[in-house]
């Protein structure tokens, strides 16, 4: 590789990186509980697993949709519904509402049901460290801005994971894989740390960094399906005005009709009419399949509110695709504990990546630029000079 080329790479890894390190050993840091957030909420006294039949399937024992709906509305009167969804392994069933069908999810309240029994699980408005955790790493309390902003925090840190990938292969071309030179110098000990944990990493960085950039544009490719296929499945109702919640039709009705048109699937949520996952019109009922991959896809049937009629089911477009893979595979919810497990010891190590290349900055930040490119191309056999201050 040429000098000029090195050059180059060797800026951009150095400013990428410095750009982006505070906010990913936050992220880091924040996304670290959050991978264990169902064992952490349970130690926390969170509700206790419930027995019986599936809240998805059409057990018998099962009380109807319209009555838990009904059951839920008592707990917040005045509110409309905006959200049920299911649970594949017990009768645990959530209901969101909110004081209008388009209400800002700070204004929501999420309130979890026992199917069997139409008791209240967890009480209305419920939050705890893990919610405050998983709103800092989304968007800081900024909203799409924040969301945006971390999504473009992310593209530097893949950046820098490019620069540093090209970066590696001359500063390694005369060591062996693994080197790591103890006896040498504090800072050469730390820069083969940084190397040899960056590279065991890489691959696993570059899946949470692009996971994460997809995950900061949620809410754009939300509003681009509503715009578009969702549009294209509303079709001549697409215009029209809003259905007001008290012309909202039977659940059950309208879950047997949707069920119909998808056999064999089980359905993961309800959006109600006017929100961000549906039309002013029409019940989406998301369905989901029965694989490991597939439960990470969701196909939405549209049902008419008032009518309970079918309208129209179709798979989501790609980029919704990407968004729903994203999302589990950003926090290793694929494989249970070991796949968290994993997660754990990599995001552990990213820290000590990030913390090693400041530390790096720091240590030779006022050396010449020409000394630390020869530091890169000889292997580390070529040091920078000290700073003035060590």
């Amino acid at each position: 590789m040429k000098r000029s080329a090195v050059r180059a790479w060797y800026l951009v890894h150095k400013w990428m990186s410095l750009v982006c390190t505070l906010f990913l050993l936050m992220l880091c840091l924040t996304g670290l509980p959050l991978i264990f957030h169902d064992e952490i909420e349970a130690a926390l006294g969170g509700p206790p697993p419930l027995a019986g039949p599936a809240s998805a399937s059409t057990a018998p024992g099962l009380l109807p949709l319209d009555a838990m709906l009904a059951r839920a509305l008592t707990e917040r009167p005045g509110e409309v519904p905006l959200y049920m969804a299911f649970d594949n392994e017990s009768p645990l069933l959530t209901v969101t509402t909110g004081p209008a069908p388009d209400a800002p999810e700070g204004s929501m309240t999420l309130m979890l049901f026992d199917r069997t029994n139409g008791q209240l699980v967890a009480p209305p408005g419920e939050e705890g460290i893990m919610e405050f955790l998983l709103e800092l790493h989304t968007d800081m309390f900024l909203g799409l801005p924040g969301m945006l902003f971390l999504g473009t925090m992310g593209v530097l840190f893949v950046a820098a994971l490019v620069s540093g990938v090209v970066l590696y292969a001359p500063f390694m071309r005369k060591l062996d894989f693994g080197t790591l030179r103890t006896t040498r110098s504090r800072r050469l000990k730390w820069l083969d740390w940084h190397n040899l944990l960056g590279i065991t990493a890489l691959a696993w960085m570059t899946v949470v960094g692009v996971t994460g950039i997809i995950n900061a544009l949620a809410t754009p490719l939300v509003d681009q399906w509503r715009n578009g296929a969702l549009a294209e499945m509303t079709g001549l109702e697409a215009g029209a005005a809003p259905l007001p919640p008290a012309r909202y039709g039977s659940l059950d009705k309208a879950m047997a009709s949707a069920r119909a048109a998808l056999p064999g699937n089980d359905p993961q949520f309800i959006a109600f009419p006017g929100g961000a996952y549906s039309s002013g019109h029409h019940y989406a009922v998301f369905f989901q399949g029965d694989t490991p991959l597939t439960k990470r896809l969701l196909t939405p049937a549209l049902i008419d509110a008032e009518t309970g009629r079918l309208t129209d089911v179709r798979p989501m477009p790609l980029s919704m695709k990407a968004l729903q893979l994203s999302q589990p595979l950003h926090f290793g919810d694929y494989g249970g504990l070991p796949l968290k497990l994993l997660w754990a010891a990599l995001t552990l190590l990213t820290i000590v990546v990030l913390g090693s290349g400041v530390y790096l900055w720091l240590g030779r930040r006022h050396a010449p630029l020409s000394m630390r490119l020869a530091e890169v191309t000889s292997g580390g056999r070529i040091e920078p000079a000290p700073s003035p201050a060590e």
